[in-house]
């Protein structure tokens, strides 16, 4: 509330992570020093460091709902995606949330041994405004937990059980 007084962290009403008081921390700098360095936190991803992760970026069903916007979503149980298959490690799933009208992703929430190394794609594709089909185009590393975000994509179109292992 005073343009001379500046704060980053713990001490911040920011969400209390530890890339979000580095990043305010740096921004706070370069304003001091006259710059107007903004955070958009609009599409920021979280990771709670349980076994298996539990990861969420974007909007919820119940937030969308709140907010006034109609939603479709899909869930992708591990033991659809080959990587899982092969750590033979299924315990989780993928969860992928759009915009009912303009079919842009808008929240993805992952319970996965990687949930955390796989969020960060999903946040890219919610910051990019990509809708589900641009995103299920995408080309993604065959055997890669990251690969269940396409194929989690892939459903709201396919049924991926009937696709080959490799399967555009």
């Amino acid at each position: 509330s005073q343009p001379h007084i500046y704060a980053a962290g713990d001490c911040s009403n920011m969400p209390q992570l530890v890339y979000v008081a580095a990043a305010a921390g740096t921004r706070a700098a370069i304003n001091m020093t006259g710059g107007e360095a903004k955070l958009d936190l609009s599409t920021l991803p979280a990771v709670i460091f349980t076994d298996p992760q539990v990861a969420t970026v974007g909007l919820s069903e119940e937030e969308a709902h709140k907010k006034g916007v109609e939603t479709d979503s899909r869930v992708l149980g591990l033991e659809n995606v080959p990587r899982a298959l092969a750590n033979y490690n299924t315990d989780g799933f993928i969860k992928l949330v759009i915009e009912a009208g303009t079919e842009r992703l808008i929240g993805a929430q992952i319970l996965a041994p990687e949930g955390g190394e796989i969020i960060q794609t999903a946040a890219l594709a919610i910051h990019n405004k990509m809708t589900i089909k641009e995103l299920a185009n995408q080309l993604f590393p065959y055997l890669t937990m990251v690969e269940g975000l396409k194929l989690c994509a892939q459903t709201f179109g396919k049924d991926v059980k009937e696709l080959s292992c490799c399967a555009g």
